[in-house]
């Protein structure tokens, strides 16, 4: 009586046609998960200048290169605005009712970087209250910070 040994062919197909479906429906996902945290990053990373930005405001240090802004490199974003000098410090003066911006870039995402690269942006009013907005789309968007 010969048994069995090993698996046919067609349990292989079945076993390799389920793989490819599961990592068909996976990879896409783990992409939109990798850019929403690298989205929710992001805004940690710009939202830390804020506290810079409101002690310069408040020691009165906001001509340009008077405030250090406690930035450092990302290999996801650039600060843009207030556009950092080498130093550390702001380029520009600091005003009351100043943005805060990032621009996706180097290892970002490809969905936030494309033709047109993504924004994270704290915007503050002239009473001091901050909000934050991005130009990522809304499925990559973290809570407290509207997307497009």
């Amino acid at each position: 009586m010969n048994t069995q040994k090993g698996f046919t062919l067609i349990e292989l197909m079945i076993v390799v046609a389920i793989i490819g479906i599961l990592a068909a429906i996976a990879i896409p996902q783990y992409q939109n998960y990798i850019a929403k945290s690298q989205v929710s990053r992001a805004m940690a990373e710009t939202g830390a200048v804020k506290t810079a930005y409101e002690t310069c405001l408040n020691d009165g240090k906001i001509a340009a290169g008077a405030c250090d802004l406690g930035w450092t490199d990302s290999n996801i974003i650039a600060l843009t605005t207030p556009e950092p000098d080498t130093d550390g410090t702001n380029k520009t003066a600091l005003t009351t009712n100043g943005t805060i911006v990032g621009t996706f870039g180097d290892n970002a995402s490809a969905d936030l970087v494309g033709a047109t690269p993504k924004t994270i942006t704290w915007t503050r009013t002239t009473e001091g209250s901050w909000s934050c907005g991005t130009t990522a789309p809304k499925k990559y968007a973290p809570a407290g910070c509207a997307g497009v």
